[in-house]
């Protein structure tokens, strides 16, 4: 076996690692057991077993899952724990990181209850921007509870006592019990039908899971999602948590707090309404005195003690006005005449006719005088063109031949001007004035004038 094949410890480890976390099995898993070997650290992480009658299995809980307990976890104690399975590499040993956990006792339930919010919370029925506002100053509260329990006398005392201004309504309904939901349900129907209530408490006091389960039925968490009232939910006691509560606009901890979140202290409005009031006063007292003592001076004033005066001061000075908007009227008519005059002026001195005229003459004359110097220049370029032919002809060789002479080229049409340029027997052309002739050279001689 070639060591290539061997894999280091914590390779195996990473890899067995990987198996646990890409199985979705083990990535949400469920787990009923008993705590043992519990020890919470000082940075709030758990570390504890998880065992039955055949099996143990560690368990980790940290700082940000474990301070939503609502218990405090024991050795001995019996739970339901939600988490995910995986390895912890230093050690090799696969352990379950738990996210929730609670109690044994409830059972199914819980596992009901558990699936039941995942849900509905997938499908948005608990998002923030489906809550409804609460009305501040609520004319009629409807109430949908038992009419024989704890939880409507506190309600309704808490109402008169904070609010007596205000209607309370009550829609009886069952609130435990196999017709429970049906019958809330029907009861916040009702209410909506009703028209005018401004807010709807739903709610009971305290109780096991299976008594409040009610509360987390579907039925009864979609009519109250669907309602157009605005609900508050109050169901149980503070640590009790329903499905109703997540859906609704608002949860109390208690029957006793949704009422007092329903409505206002009518003592703090009434010392709102005081100081309001307060405040009005003193603005309306202080605008009325300086409004007084505006409209005194107003009395006291030159206009109104001596209107006529001021009247006689007025019209003098409107002459005056007129008699200076005359002046400065004539002085801005003579000061823009003087302007158009100056502007006439200068226009016919630099009047273009006199200089088209001047110019006129002026391009007259120069025609004359380039018509007399193009005149003087042709004749003279006659004389020299004729001069010119004349002493061509005079080069001309055609000229010359008349006079008998010839011209001589040898068979390549080449000019002969020496008899070294010819041999005895060479065939020479000879041209003359009137035709050409073909010659034999006989003999070669010197010339016999030199």
């Amino acid at each position: 076996m070639s060591i290539e094949q061997y894999v280091t410890v914590s390779a195996l480890t990473k890899y067995i690692k990987r198996k646990f976390d890409y199985d979705p099995n083990l990535r949400d898993i469920y787990i009923k057991g008993e705590i043992s070997n519990f020890k919470q650290h000082s940075s709030g992480h758990m570390y504890f077993t998880l065992k039955d009658e055949k099996a143990r299995l560690s368990a980790v809980m940290f700082a940000k899952q474990s301070h939503g307990l609502i218990f405090k976890p024991e050795n001995g104690m019996k739970v339901l724990a939600r988490g995910e399975l995986s390895v912890f590499e230093q050690s090799g040993n696969y352990q379950v990181y738990v996210r929730e956990m609670h109690p044994d006792g409830v059972g199914d339930l819980f596992v009901a209850f558990q699936q039941m919010k995942e849900r509905l919370q997938a499908e948005g029925l608990f998002d923030p921007q489906h809550k409804k506002a609460i009305p501040l100053y609520p004319s009629k509260i409807g109430v949908i509870t038992s009419p024989t329990g704890a939880a409507v006398r506190d309600i309704i005392t808490t109402l008169k006592r904070r609010y007596p201004m205000g209607n309370v309504v009550l829609f009886p309904a069952l609130v435990q019990g196999p017709q429970a939901p049906n019958s809330i349900v029907q009861a916040i129907q009702t209410a909506n039908d009703k028209g005018d209530i401004d807010v709807l408490i739903v709610g009971r006091g305290g109780g096991s899971i299976e008594e409040l389960w009610a509360f987390n039925e579907e039925k009864v968490a979609r009519a109250i999602f669907a309602s157009k009232i605005p609900v508050i939910s109050a169901v149980g006691h503070e640590t009790d948590t329903t499905i109703a509560d997540f859906v609704g606009d608002i949860r109390a901890a208690t029957p006793t707090a949704a009422a007092e979140l329903a409505v206002p202290h009518y003592l703090e409005l009434k010392k709102t309404i005081t100081g309001y009031t307060t405040k009005m006063t003193t603005f309306i007292t202080n605008e009325v005195k300086q409004r007084t003592v505006a409209l005194e001076r107003l009395d006291k004033s030159y206009a109104f003690r001596y209107p006529e005066k001021l009247y006689q001061q007025k019209v003098e000075q409107l002459d005056r006005t007129v008699e200076r908007l005359q002046k400065e009227s004539q002085r801005f008519y003579a000061k823009k005449t003087d302007i158009l005059q100056n502007v006439y002026n200068a226009l016919n001195k630099h009047n273009p006719k006199a200089r088209i005229d001047m110019n006129s003459e002026l391009l007259l004359r120069y025609r004359k005088q380039i018509t007399r110097a193009m005149n003087t220049s042709v004749q003279t370029h006659e004389q020299k063109f004729s001069a010119v032919v004349s002493k061509l002809s005079l080069l001309n060789p055609l000229n010359i031949m008349e006079r008998g002479y010839s011209i001589t080229f040898d068979r390549n049409e080449q000019l002969i001007k020496s008899r070294s340029q010819v041999q005895k027997g060479d065939e020479i052309s000879v041209v003359l004035k009137d035709g050409q002739l073909l010659c034999e050279v006989k003999e070669s001689k010197e010339s016999a004038f030199k």
